[in-house]
């Protein structure tokens, strides 16, 4: 569903930028534009210190984060307020999800899994917010996340595990004239692990936006028509306040899997 969704929006995309080009006299549509990193204090120039419009969104996710979990609970009422209650409810399903994929004995990682997932469903939200700046939507983000977890993943493994984990690799279930090349092919399907992890964040939460770009700048357009694309508007931002939540989901739950692999790495 989510590679669907992400095809045919890269498709529209594609399309409004031949259909759409600057260089006609037509009705010019620029979805990527929104996606530029610029630095927030004038120049052009970035380094590596400039503080940017993604270091402000990333600033004001954590913020948020900050606000919902420490001060939101508190009071901890027993009657809870309603940043409490969404708070507790984020505590436990992630808390669930964990000791159900990965089990109890991990439990012990719940503290990273539940920022990862807080700082991504989040920063997810807050990119649905008109002028806002989607930092999920860069692969220089979702990369390091994925990196992490694939780094995490590997030492936990071997620490555990020393050359044990190795047995991850190894399918001794198979026969064994097959076991050499499934294991050639265990092991890159294992580091190619962090670029799907990356990509089917960063891909499906860009795709939406750039469609909603794309229908925007039809509704501009069409004057007394705008209703057409205004109705399609409305649709994509449902599915993209759905599509918000589920890439965390999926990201927070495919670490869990991934984990398992490090703390039970027999095939």
């Amino acid at each position: 569903m989510d590679k669907l969704f992400f095809y045919v929006a890269l498709a529209l995309v594609l399309v409004s930028g031949l259909v759409f080009a600057p260089e006609t006299k037509g009705l010019a549509i620029h979805p990527m534009e929104q996606f530029t990193v610029t630095p927030l204090f004038g120049g052009d120039h970035i380094a590596w210190y400039t503080p940017t419009n993604v270091t402000l969104w990333m600033f004001l996710a954590v913020v948020a984060i900050i606000g919902l979990l420490v001060f939101g609970s508190s009071n901890r009422g027993i009657v809870p307020s309603r940043a409490q209650s969404v708070a507790e409810l984020a505590y436990g399903f992630i808390y669930k999800m964990v000791e159900d994929v990965t089990g109890k004995d991990a439990v012990k990682f719940f503290p990273y899994i539940m920022t990862l997932f807080m700082f991504i469903v989040t920063a997810n939200f807050l990119g649905l917010i008109p002028m806002s700046f989607t930092t999920t939507s860069h692969f220089a983000v979702t990369a390091i996340l994925a990196m992490l977890v694939f780094v995490t993943v590997t030492i936990t493994g071997f620490v555990l595990h020393g050359a044990k984990f190795l047995g991850l690799f190894w399918v001794s279930s198979a026969p064994l004239a097959l076991r050499p090349i499934l294991a050639i092919i265990e092991l890159i399907s294992y580091f190619v692990r962090p670029v799907s992890h990356c990509i089917r964040l960063a891909g499906n939460v860009m795709a939406g936006h750039a469609v909603l770009k794309v229908f925007a700048g039809f509704a501009g357009a069409l004057g007394a028509g705008a209703f057409l694309p205004i109705f399609a508007i409305t649709a994509v931002y449902a599915l993209e306040v759905l599509v918000a939540f589920i890439q965390a989901y999926v990201f927070t739950i495919l670490t869990c899997v991934y984990l398992k692999d490090a703390l039970h790495p027999s095939h």
